[in-house]
């Protein structure tokens, strides 16, 4: 499945490129390129996840301690923060992107260590912190498109989210956060799978070293 993993570098420079040349600053247009770009790798990992079943057994493969690890870079939630104390983004954008990513990037160590660790860990813990992930990151994308400059933006005020379709920072809603939608999607698909395949290594509500 080497294609697969081929595909990531080549959309990054997909996004890249796109942002570099500005197609994701919508100015006073409905910011749809940069939805389309948030949305549609989503739906295209679904679709082959769905119709693969090469491409579903390796994903399902993913050790479940580097997908949540993956999700520490979130504390860089920090900057929509900043950003907003400098005037730049609005806080009804910043205030809860920033906080709910920091939230996830700072528990994903944690989460890591817990479901790594010899001591059983409460699967539906593990689910809810995927699920609020998941939910954290789609609130953003809204909100970000709720306060954007564009007939779509009935929650913008002075100062909008406009600068979130410019470089680099459009890097963040066009591949960091349909990425990170992914890695929470394959963490649900495992434990299904872990619940599904090793039922007898698993007791009720909680789960154990033997399932990773």
């Amino acid at each position: 499945m080497n294609h697969s993993l081929a595909v990531l570098p080549l959309w990054f420079l997909l996004a890249l490129g796109c942002s570099l040349l500005g197609v994701f600053d919508s100015q006073q247009r409905p910011p749809i390129p940069l939805g389309a770009a948030a949305i549609l790798p989503v739906v295209a990992f679904a679709t082959w996840y769905l119709r693969s079943a090469e491409f579903r057994q390796f994903v399902l493969a993913a050790d479940l301690r580097i997908l949540t690890l993956a999700q520490t870079w979130r504390v860089g939630g920090v900057v929509f923060l900043i950003l907003h104390r400098q005037g730049v983004l609005p806080g009804v954008f910043a205030l809860p992107a920033g906080w709910g990513d920091i939230a996830i990037g700072a528990t994903a160590p944690l989460v890591a260590w817990a479901i790594s660790s010899r001591n059983n860990f409460p699967k539906r813990i593990f689910i809810l912190w995927n699920v609020l992930g998941i939910l954290d990151l789609v609130m953003a994308v809204s909100l970000g498109v709720l306060a954007s400059a564009s007939p779509l933006g009935i929650l913008a005020g002075e100062i909008t989210t406009q600068v979130m379709g410019k470089f680099p920072l459009s890097l963040i809603p066009t591949f960091f956060v349909p990425l990170l939608i992914i890695f929470h999607l394959i963490a649900l698909g495992r434990v299904r799978q872990l619940t599904r395949r090793s039922s007898e290594s698993l007791e009720t509500g909680k789960w154990g070293q033997a399932t990773l």
